[in-house]
């Protein structure tokens, strides 16, 4: 699933900022979901929210992976250039 179709089938606002050494995606969930978790597996981010999970690979290019979630919005730091 990429981005924008997860973006699409949530209801969710996402960004994808680009800077010199890095990309940022952030995506947010909204303050419902506080409580909510990411991991990246194999090259795919896993988000727990609720009871529900949400899948997406991340773009193609993209090996180092750093996720996290604060005040319900998730953000991945990409340090590879895409």
């Amino acid at each position: 699933m990429t981005l924008e179709q997860f973006t699409s089938d949530g209801g969710q606002v996402a960004r994808r900022y680009e800077y010199d050494d890095a990309t940022v995606l952030a995506v947010d969930f909204g303050t419902e979901a506080v409580d909510a978790s990411a991991d990246v597996a194999d090259g795919t981010v896993i988000v727990i929210a609720d009871d529900e999970q949400y899948e997406f690979d991340l773009p193609d290019g993209a090996s180092d992976a750093h996720t996290f979630i604060k005040n319900g919005v998730l953000t991945i730091e990409l340090e590879d250039d895409l």
